[in-house]
């Protein structure tokens, strides 16, 4: 690799990582190409030599964000010394505890919106499929004689509810929970969703 290709590479990091670091500290709304070029040193226009658009900037901190979450999933998990449900239990913990510490760069993921006539790249989409192993893998264990495609639309169906549950809970207005309260809730839910679910016919 020539050196002018490793100063590219090294500059394109640099930006990646200011750019976490920014929506870290103010959100989507923080970030601006000039304050990130006058951060790593580089022109403004320079920084669209580094990604394409601000879109694709986005989309890179998103990546970040989700190899992170992805670990911490991995981590609640645990091996194999838990049920299917509540391995699921432990992974919603997980993912709202997640949220909790890194609230800004967990809110990029589903505030940003991509420019008009941009299109998601595969890339992107698949990151996120490959998270939803985390709840599909205890599914399989409990519901074998389910069709995959059913257990996929399970799958959505729990994270939706999950999520719904963080997003309102972290919302730092009227209707935030505690977090502690919030964990043991979100759990809650997800027994019981269990318990619906195998006891259904």
């Amino acid at each position: 690799m020539s050196k002018t290709m490793e100063r590219r590479d090294r500059l394109r990091d640099a930006l990646i990582g200011a750019a976490e670091q920014t929506i870290a500290a103010k959100g989507l709304a923080g970030l601006k190409s000039r304050d990130l070029a006058r951060e790593i040193g580089c022109s403004n226009g320079a920084v669209f030599n580094l990604v394409e658009s601000m879109d694709e900037l986005v989309l890179r901190v998103g990546s970040r964000t989700l190899a992170k979450l992805d670990a911490a999933l991995s981590a609640a998990e645990g091996g194999a010394a838990h049920t299917p449900g509540e391995t699921l239990v432990r992974i919603a913990d997980a993912y709202c505890e997640f949220a909790a510490q890194n609230l800004e760069l967990w809110r990029a993921l589903f505030e940003h919106r991509m420019e008009p006539g941009r299109a998601i790249p595969d890339w992107v989409i698949a990151e996120q499929m490959h998270l939803f192993r985390h709840i599909h893998q205890p599914l399989v264990a409990l519901f074998p004689q389910r069709t995959p495609l059913d257990l996929g639309i399970t799958a959505r169906s729990l994270f939706s509810a999950v999520h719904g549950m963080v997003l309102l809970g972290l919302e730092q207005k009227l209707i935030a929970v505690p977090i502690d309260a919030l964990r043991s809730e979100i759990a809650t839910m997800v027994r019981a969703m269990v318990r619906g679910l195998t006891a259904a016919p």
